[in-house]
């Protein structure tokens, strides 16, 4: 510590002694500084906050929901900086005074596209500002332009949301009734072009439709005719079956006039099978259980003879319809199948017909699919243009108004002048110190004793006359005044820059 202790007197000592070029450094710092910094010109800026309200009337008829309003609003958010905009600030504003050629106001728009900026604090809350440089102007023109700036930027953004969607909905209906008269024409004349050639080619054309789909609803036709068949003849086949295993009479009884019951139940048991019923179905095996205990009992030992069977007559009965059916689904087929013939014949003919048929008609349902949808639109954006201009769709308030700026945002010219003085004293110190570092005496006896490795046999102190020490005093009492009057100038310049910034109109 006491090492660092005497670096610290010898340093200070350095400079003390070179007090009056320290004293110089600072002086011209300042005073460069100071000049450097009354040039700079301020900087004004003036701020706006507007509030878009957007209502969604109709929106399932108009297509304007919150979210689409909510884009068109962003959009023009987005545009506004445009060149096209800023120029119209350009010109409605200072800005363009005294600008005659192109170049000069394409200039004035790039300077003004970096002095604005738009912001969106919260859901359609938009806060607008504009900086202003008070070079080649007063103050207060420069803090004028700032808020005409944002007032005009205000204009155009609230024209841009009303006049401008009002004047796009007119030209998209003038642009659909012009595309709505040409497709009209179009389509009367394809209209007439398909009914000439039907008429021309109606041999060829038999029915409704090309034939090329007529032959794929004859294909799907057959498809169904055959599963129907096929569900026919499965049928068929069961009836055979059952025929087959059904007795054509059963045995009567001649004694007793009334009918045998082993024969009854026979015939019972042949008309469940007649229904479908299986071996595995309760009631057929109880009536066969019946049966066997009739046969065991003797049941069908008496006289009997010869009695048609009801249950065979039934099944006959059925195959007969079942028949006819499948007969029926196979005329029905092979109907189709010729008529698919004759048209697959027409086509290999003439295979020009179909192709041209099936474009003619490609063509004119192209068309009137496009003018159903022109029509369509027509009628949405007509809608649309209705509501935008009898109602209030969207609405602007002005939370806070374009602000007039009475001090500058920069530069922060007091700071500077703090910053200023600092570094002239901070200079004139470190030029002082820098300059006893060239210097070759030594300020003690260490740093002679150090530097010639000689020992020092001791220090002589310095003694002054009376006329000396005043002497002294005097030079003490300018340099105090000097570094007063530095100090005295930086308030002076603070003052001068408050005076200012308060003489803003």
């Amino acid at each position: 510590m006491t090492g660092l202790y005497e670096e610290f007197r010898i340093a200070v000592h350095s400079v003390w002694q070179r007090r009056w070029l320290a004293m110089a450094i600072a002086w011209g710092i300042c005073v460069l500084g100071w000049l450097a910094v009354a040039l700079i010109p301020n900087t004004y800026e003036s701020q706006a906050k507007l509030f878009v309200q957007t209502k969604a009337i109709l929106p399932e008829n108009t297509g304007i929901s919150p979210v689409e309003r909510q884009k068109q609003i962003d959009t023009v958010e987005q545009t506004l900086t445009s060149a096209a905009n800023l120029g119209k600030v350009v010109r409605g504003t200072d800005l363009g005074k005294n600008l005659v050629t192109p170049r000069e106001i394409e200039g004035a728009v790039n300077g003004l596209r970096t002095a604005i900026k738009i912001k969106s604090e919260q859901d359609n809350l938009f806060e607008i500002s504009a900086t202003m440089s008070a070079g080649g102007r007063s103050d207060g023109e420069a803090a004028t332009l700032a808020r005409d700036v944002v007032q005009k930027l205000i204009d155009i953004f609230v024209e841009e949301n009303l006049a401008g969607g009002r004047g796009e909905t007119s030209d998209t209906l003038r642009f659909l009734d012009e595309q709505l008269a040409k497709r009209q024409k179009e389509l009367e004349i394809a209209e007439q072009k398909r009914v000439k050639f039907e008429t021309e080619n109606l041999g060829m054309l038999p029915g409704i439709g090309s034939v090329s789909q007529r032959l794929e609803t004859g294909r799907v036709e057959i498809n169904q005719i055959d599963s129907q068949l096929i569900a026919a003849q499965s049928a068929l086949a069961a009836i055979n079956g059952q025929i087959a295993g059904t007795p054509q009479t059963i045995a009567g009884n001649a004694s007793g006039g009334g009918v045998n019951p082993l024969a009854q139940a026979q015939g019972e048991l042949a008309g469940m099978k007649a229904r479908g019923l299986t071996d595995q179905h309760p009631d057929v095996q109880a009536l066969k259980n019946q049966i066997a205990a009739l046969k065991s009992a003797g049941a069908g030992a008496s006289t009997s003879y010869g009695v048609s069977n009801p249950a065979y007559s039934s099944l006959i009965s059925m195959r007969a319809e079942r028949q006819a059916a499948v007969t029926a689904l196979q005329s029905r087929k092979a109907a189709l199948q010729g008529e698919m013939n004759a048209m697959v014949a027409k086509q290999i003919q003439e295979p020009g017909v179909a192709a041209e048929q099936a474009r003619i008609a490609r063509d004119y349902e192209v068309l009137k699919t496009q003018y159903d949808k022109l029509l369509a639109d027509r009628e949405q954006v007509r809608l649309r243009g209705q509501v935008e201009t009898q109602t209030d769709a969207v609405r602007f308030d002005l939370i806070t108004p374009p602000s007039s700026p009475r001090t500058p945002i920069a530069p922060n010219r007091p700071l500077l002048l703090i910053a200023v003085l600092l570094a002239g004293i901070g200079g004139g110190i470190g030029g002082a110190f820098a300059l006893g570092q060239l210097s070759a005496s030594y300020p003690t006896a260490a740093k002679l004793e150090a530097a010639s490795g000689l020992p020092v046999i001791g220090s002589i102190s310095q003694m002054l006359t009376q006329a000396q020490r005043d002497e002294r005093k005097r030079k003490l009492r300018l340099y105090v005044g000097s570094g007063g009057a530095l100090v005295g100038v930086f308030l002076l310049l603070l003052v001068i820059e408050f005076i200012q910034r308060g003489s803003v109109v």
